[in-house]
C-alpha cells in the first residue's frame, strides 16, 4: 500500500542505504484492507489460544501522578497471576512504570519471568534536552528495567529534523544497554499515514527493537489502519534486511474481540513468527479484565462478572 518516493531531506547517506524507500501510503487502500481483516473470524477452538496469546502479550501499565509503591506492587501481583483462581492462566508480558518505581517492580517481579518496562525520555512530551533524556534512561536501566519505552521528539520530526530524531534514538539505544528499546511515535500527533510510515522506518533504521503507536495520554491512539501501516513498514524492513522488529499498539484497545482483530492483522501481514511476546505487545491495562472474562466464559460456558476481577 506504499507507493515509492524519495526519502525526505535530513537522512544521511548511510541511513538511506539501510532503508527501503519511504514511500507514500494509499489511505483508501490501507483503511479498506484494515476493515477487511477486522471482519475475519477465528474458529471456536482457536479462540482460547488467541485469548491466552493476547494476555501473554499485554503490558500492564500504570503511568499516573498518583502512582505509589503499593499500587505498583499490586499491579505486579496481577501481572504474575492475572486470575488467582486459575493457575493455568498465563502471566502478562511486562509491567510498565515510571523510572522512579522500577526498583519497586523489580523487587516484586524478580524470578517471575514478567519483564519490567519503564517509560523515559521526558514521557509523554519528549520535550527535554538529550542529556536529561539519556540520564533518565540510564537511571531506569540501573534500577532494573528490562525494556525502555522512549518517545520521539514530535516537534523535531514535524519540523523535518529527521537526523536529530534518528540521532536521539541511536543515543537512547546505546544508553539502554541490554534493555530492549520500544520507540513511541505518538501517532495522534503525526497527522498522516505518510508520517506514521516515515517515523516507523526512521525508528527502525536507528535500531529500535519495537515500534509503538502511542503514549496512551492522548485521545487518538492505536487504530487498526495505523497498526497496518506500521506492520507493513516492519515487513518492508524485514524483507530488505532480514531483521525482525516488534510492534506494540497502545491505547484504546479495551475488548478481547478488538485485541483478536489486532492479532489477526499481525498474522496476515507478518505471519505467525510475530505472534509472540518477543515481537508483539498490547499496551492496554483495561483490556486484561475483559480477556479474563472471555477466558472464563470459554472454559466454563458462563460469563463472569467484571466485579470478580481487580480494577488495576
Amino acid at each position: 500500500m506504499a507507493q515509492a518516493s524519495t526519502l525526505p531531506a535530513g537522512f544521511e547517506l548511510p541511513l538511506e542505504r539501510r532503508l527501503p524507500r519511504v514511500g507514500a501510503v494509499d489511505q483508501v487502500g490501507v483503511e479498506a484492507r484494515a476493515a477487511e481483516l477486522a471482519k475475519r473470524s477465528i474458529k471456536r477452538e482457536a479462540k482460547l489460544w488467541a485469548l491466552e496469546l493476547a494476555l501473554r502479550c499485554c503490558d500492564l501499565t500504570t503511568l499516573e501522578g498518583a502512582d505509589t509503591p503499593g499500587k505498583v506492587a499490586a499491579l505486579c501481583s496481577k501481572g504474575i497471576r492475572p486470575d488467582p483462581t486459575d493457575p493455568s492462566i498465563p502471566s502478562v508480558a511486562a509491567i510498565c512504570v515510571y523510572p522512579s518505581l522500577v526498583a519497586t517492580a523489580k523487587a516484586r517481579l524478580d524470578g517471575s519471568g514478567v519483564k519490567i518496562a519503564s517509560v523515559a525520555t521526558a514521557f509523554p512530551s519528549g520535550q527535554s534536552s538529550l542529556e536529561v533524556k539519556l540520564r533518565e534512561v540510564a537511571e531506569a536501566v540501573a534500577a532494573g528495567a528490562d525494556e525502555i519505552d522512549m518517545v520521539i521528539d514530535r516537534g523535531a520530526f514535524l519540523s523535518g529534523r529527521y537526523a536529530q530524531v534518528y540521532d536521539e534514538i541511536r543515543r537512547v539505544k546505546e544508553a539502554s544497554g541490554q534493555a530492549h528499546l520500544k520507540v513511541i511515535l505518538e501517532v495522534a500527533e503525526l497527522g498522516t499515514y505518510d508520517n506514521v510510515r516515515r517515523a516507523s522506518l526512521l525508528a527502525m533504521a536507528a535500531d529500535a527493537d519495537f515500534i509503538k503507536t502511542s503514549t496512551g495520554k492522548l485521545p487518538g491512539a492505536a487504530t487498526l489502519p495505523v497498526q497496518l501501516v506500521m506492520l507493513e513498514a516492519i515487513r518492508d524492513v524485514y524483507e530488505d534486511t532480514g531483521r525482525r522488529v516488534g510492534m506494540k499498539p497502545a491505547g484504546g484497545i479495551r475488548s478481547a474481540k478488538n485485541a483478536i482483530q489486532y492479532l489477526v492483522q499481525v498474522h496476515e501481514t507478518l505471519g505467525p513468527a510475530w505472534l509472540t511476546p518477543d515481537l508483539y505487545r498490547l499496551g492496554a491495562s483495561s483490556l486484561v479484565n475483559d480477556i479474563l472474562m472471555q477466558l472464563r466464559k470459554e472454559k466454563t460456558g458462563a460469563y463472569q462478572s467484571k466485579d470478580y476481577f481487580t480494577n488495576d
